[in-house]
Parts: C-alpha cells; structure tokens; sequence
C-alpha cells in the first residue's frame, strides 16, 4: 500500500480500538463460550504462574467454574507449555500441536544467546537424549540438567536446560496447573503426554486470521510482538485481499477481517479484573488501545507484572488479595457509580474463584505516580 492510500484508510481512534479488541478478547460482555472454546478462540493464556489462565477466563466467560480449566488440563485436551515470546502458555492440544512448531524458529534464534555455554554441544543429540530422558519419566528441569551435564560435563548446566527447552515441545504434566492442586514443574514432550505426533507448522496466513479475531484491528507489528516472531509482512500482503485497512491515530496500518466486530467507541465497558500477564495487554506494539500514556509502565515493576483493574475499558489501577480481603488501588479518583461498579464486579470475581470463602473489598491508597 502507497503512503497515500494508507493516508486514505478509514481512521480506528484508540477508543475505536478499545472497543473493538476487548470484543474480540471477550471482555466487552461475558461470553457463554465453553473453557475450551475460548482458549482456542484466543489462541492460549499466559500461564507463567498457575492461577492467571484461571482469573482470566473468569473476566471472560459467563457461568465460568475454575473446574472447568483444570478438567481440561487433567484430560489433556489443553496443556502449559512454552511458545509464544517465550513464555508459558496454556492452550488447547490440537494449538499446542501446531503452534509450537510456528514459533519454533524463535526457539532456534533464541539458543544463539546461550552459544557460549553450549561450546561442544551437539544439539542434535543434546536433543534426543533429553527426549529419551522425559519420555521414559517426567523429569524436573532440575533433574534434566543434572543427567544432560553427565553427558557434557563442561556445559553450563543452565544452557542445557534451556537446549532442552528449546529444542523440544515440553509440557508441564499435572498436576501442575490443577484448581486447588499444587505439583512442581515436571515436563515431558507434547508428543507423548498427548498420545500423538506433531502437526506440521500452519501457513502463517492461517494464524494471522486467528490473531485479528481474537486481537484485531492490528498492525503486521502487533502479531510480530504477540508471536514473537519476525517477517510476517508477507502473509499479510497475500492476505490483503481479503482483509480491510485502517489506520491508527499515528497513520499506522492496520488489519482487519471484513465480518470482525467493531462496536461504536461509545459502547460501554464494564470493569474487569485480570491476572498479571494478562494477553490483553501484551499482544500488540502498541498498547495505548489498552494502557493509557500516563499509566504506561504501572502495570509491571522489574520482571513482576501486577494484576491489573479496567474500568472504561483501560488500564485503571491494580487489584490484590490480601488474606481474606481483596484490596483495589486505583490511578486515579474513581466516581461514585465507577466504585459501585468495580466493586460489584470484584464480588462477582471473587464468588466465582472463591465460592466457598467470604471476602471483604476495600479500596486502598489511590496509586499514583
């Protein structure tokens, strides 16, 4: 596209964008969508820590139970596994099976940070031994370390986990990541906790539909940064034909499917409580369609990301428990009807993740810069 005719492009203001990601992301209103159904329609959770796939579901689906995620997991029809940004995910097996080999150039590029501590390294037979290894048992990192560093005594042990890591497809066995369950973090290959091979990597093409129904209007810049990956341009150029084109407040081109819902910038938003690496806000290059300038930043503080607060559809404030309370501390003065609401919506969190626990919430100390 000539810089005249993106010039042209119908503009998509940031409330625009608003509107429109948080109906894709189920977050406008609750969907009835089942467990499994909304964490393909997402394409995964970010599941770094066990309870956030939980809390995010919850913001999400209408007659959500925690049960539901954890049945899923427990029957191996979703799994934790590392592939998007290189980050833990939860997804269902049929993406695991076929995301994973999308983004495993990443994996690949990733290695050449640790090249140092792998000097005289085979990967190949780095590889099959580490395969060998899960599949006879499930094996901590730890324990995979230990018997890789046998072979390759004068490798960085940590540089050979993460070959391992990298190399291969390993999911989290449970019971990791079950509701009210604990477990450390064993691992074995998708291949043999799911019963069946690999899929072959999916055109990218085909992602790039499912990225713009669960997170557009978005720029080739947008899926580049939720994927991790890089050189996305041409699948979106083949595409072009049969997306539409907007632009953003800054002239960026952005895509979209014809039939996606762009509700009006008016629509109202209800507030939502979601967990610290929540994909809403970490799935695009810009991110000011969720996160105003002014609170940029607040969400996270060193490696530690908080759980965050909508209200109006954007970054508001951040939310805790704190024994048997629930603590929320907005950016900023809330009004009256805003902390009916919020508050309203944090009884309906709670009693969903917590039915059987009696909570109180309180408003802490506005946060502010």
């Amino acid at each position: 596209m000539t810089k005249s005719s993106a010039a042209r492009a119908p503009l998509l203001d940031t409330r625009a964008l608003n509107r429109a990601t948080l109906d894709r992301q189920l977050l406008l209103r609750r969907s009835p969508l089942s467990a499994a159904d909304a964490v393909r329609h997402l394409l995964g959770l970010q599941a770094q820590n066990v309870r956030p796939p939980y809390h995010a579901l919850a913001a999400r689906l209408d007659g959500f139970a925690p049960e539901q995620l954890s049945a899923l997991l427990a029957d191996r029809e979703a799994v934790r596994i590392v592939t998007l940004r290189s980050t833990i995910h939860t997804h269902t097996a049929e993406d695991c099976l076929t995301l994973r080999p999308l983004v495993q150039p990443a994996r690949d590029r990733e290695l050449t940070n640790f090249r140092k501590g792998l000097a005289g390294v085979d990967l190949d037979r780095l590889a099959a031994l580490a395969r060998e290894l899960v599949e006879t048992e499930p094996r901590t990192m730890a324990q995979l370390r230990e018997a890789l560093g046998a072979e390759w005594p004068d490798a960085d042990p940590q540089s050979l986990g993460v070959a391992a890591r990298c190399r291969l497809p390993l999911v989290q066995v449970t019971p990791r990541g079950l509701w009210g369950r604990s477990g450390q973090v064993a691992l074995t290959t998708a291949e043999h906790w799911l019963g069946r091979p690999a899929e072959p990597a999916p055109a990218p093409d085909a992602v790039v539909l499912r990225y713009l129904a669960a997170f557009g209007p978005a720029s080739v810049k947008d899926m580049q940064t939720w994927a991790g990956l890089t050189r996305l341009k041409d699948a979106f150029e083949r595409l072009r034909p049969r997306l539409l084109t907007f632009r953003d407040p800054t002239g960026v081109e952005l895509f979209d499917l014809p039939d996606a819902p762009r509700p009006d910038p008016d629509t109202p938003a209800p507030p939502r409580f979601l967990p610290e690496f929540d994909n809403l806000l970490l799935s695009h290059a810009d991110r000011t369609r969720v996160i105003p300038p002014e609170h940029r930043g607040r969400s996270w503080q060193g490696n530690q990301a908080y759980r965050t607060l909508l209200v109006d559809g954007f970054l508001a404030g951040l939310w805790k428990p704190d024994g048997d309370t629930l603590v929320i501390e907005p950016f900023g003065e809330l009004t009256k009807a805003q902390r009916e609401d919020v508050t309203a919506e944090g009884a309906r969190m709670l009693a969903t993740m917590h039915p059987e626990t009696s909570y109180d919430i309180r408003f802490g100390t506005v946060v502010r810069r």
